[in-house]
């Protein structure tokens, strides 16, 4: 009789935990190894628990093991990984359920726009009547604790981050890549690694496989793409494509195969998010739904219901001639560029509305260059927070002549930048939390901070 494997779990959280029942069921020697002591279950006695402060010596002393189970918070090369790592395999809880999995994944990978694409395109198959949708990944559900539930008719869209891809084996069925800009240089190494991570999601796909990508996709997943072996299917917001989705005059259009007639899906007045970005969005999410078979029709439903998703350039409150949106997602300044660039195209085609912005955070090591030169042309006011909002006011300062520009304040505690942000607007301004940074420095994650942001609103609005 062979010995039962020696599992260890990596790090303990929602995208970990659900790996504990599945391998204690199998019979596993399971240990699992946590910096932080609450994550200790004392009910699971068969378990191994190896937390605190030690907790790498205390799971050192408990291998070596088969399989390391990896949480995406922890980089692969990091030192204390590599010692526990030597002899076993290396692998993820992302890896394990796209194995395990029945049903076809539908999974969608980028540097932005990850969460409302992975949302509207469940909510396409959802409206083509393909039940059960299960919607999930690095949206904050955890897919792996459904995954015995699941059927082989079931469909399943799920978002998945750099950190989930980056020791995967299996690609999903289809698989999109919506952009790459620099992200997370504190977990990856340089921009190569980033983008080899990102194209794991298609790496390992089988000729009966299918990948949506932009017509000019990224040049860092130029060798990635080269080696692909399944189809392709491209999106453009500026020209027609041979196989997928454009943007005609105001219509989004499809075209399921070479030589077939573009159909019109949908006219860009009932599409409701603003931006170029969230067309870009629908135009992947439309063509990952269409190219798995769903009606048209249904597609186009989905897209006129659809709503957006809480803290992605979201209106929290409009009075006074004042508009408050809470866009806290923005974790990187690629993403208050593309949320300065939605104010400016929903205010009607004339002037953009004044902008009163809170930015600032956790320190990713990004450039925040051009978003400084952008600042310098669209803000009035820029309230500053955390780690990064030196650097935001250093790339504002360096854009503008010496006495002009924005009026800078801070950095600041981040309810005290909100707070000035609030009394400084006027009418007819926007204030806009658009961090450009994480929110590691002051909370646990964007939609902390930006129910943060919405309670300060509300406090500051009155009944």
């Amino acid at each position: 009789m062979a010995a039962p494997e020696n599992i260890l779990i990596l790090g303990f959280g929602i995208n970990n935990a659900p790996l504990l029942p599945y391998w204690v069921a199998r019979g596993a020697r399971v240990t699992v190894a946590d910096r932080n002591e609450s994550v200790v279950d004392p009910a699971a006695t068969a378990v191994r628990w190896t937390v605190g402060p030690s907790y790498v010596e205390q799971a050192q002393a408990c291998g070596p093991y088969d399989r390391i189970y990896l949480t995406p918070g922890i980089p692969p090369h990091h030192p204390d990984v590599q010692r526990l790592a030597a002899g076993a395999v290396l692998t993820c809880e992302t890896d394990l359920f796209l194995a395990l999995c029945p049903a076809p994944v539908l999974g969608i990978t980028g540097s932005a726009g990850k969460t409302t694409t992975t949302t509207l395109l469940g909510a396409m198959l959802a409206e083509d009547g393909r039940r059960p949708v299960h919607v999930g990944g690095n949206i904050g559900r955890s897919l792996f604790a459904i995954v015995e539930a699941i059927q082989p008719g079931d469909w399943v869209a799920m978002e998945l981050s750099s950190f989930q891809l980056q020791l995967v084996t299996k690609s999903p069925a289809g698989a999109a890549v919506l952009n790459l800009s620099p992200n997370h240089l504190d977990h990856h190494r340089d921009m190569g690694e980033y983008a080899a991570a990102k194209a794991r999601i298609f790496q390992f796909q089988s000729p009966d496989d299918f990948l949506v990508t932009d017509a000019v996709p990224p040049p860092l997943m130029a060798a990635a793409l080269a080696r692909h072996r399944g189809q392709r299917v491209t999106v453009s917001l500026t020209a027609p494509v041979e196989q997928g989705a454009y943007l005609e005059g105001g219509t989004m259009m499809w075209r399921p195969e070479p030589g077939r007639a573009a159909l019109p899906i949908q006219t860009l007045d009932r599409w409701r998010l603003p931006g170029r970005m969230n067309v870009h969005n629908a135009l992947v999410a439309m063509s990952l739904a269409l190219r798995a078979g769903a009606r048209p029709e249904a597609v186009a439903a989905a897209l006129a219901a659809f709503r957006g998703v809480p803290h992605r350039l979201e209106l929290v409150a409009e009075q006074g001639g004042i508009r408050y949106i809470n866009d806290s997602i923005a974790t990187a300044p690629d993403r208050t560029l593309a949320a300065l660039d939605a104010l400016g195209n929903a205010s009607g085609g004339g002037r953009p509305r004044p902008l009163v912005l809170v930015a600032g955070g956790y320190d990713k090591h990004l450039d925040y260059g051009p978003l400084g030169r952008a600042l310098a042309e669209r803000a009035r006011m820029v309230a500053l927070t955390g780690p990064t909002g030196p650097d935001i006011a250093r790339a504002i300062s360096a854009a503008v002549a010496p006495g002009s520009g924005p009026r800078l304040l801070g950095p600041l505690p981040f309810d005290d930048a909100v707070q000035a942000a609030l009394e400084a607007a006027e009418p007819g301004d926007i204030v806009l939390l658009s961090p450009a940074s994480a929110s590691y420095d002051a909370f646990r994650n964007f939609e902390e901070r930006g129910q943060r942001f919405r309670t300060l609103v509300a406090c500051h609005l009155g009944p």
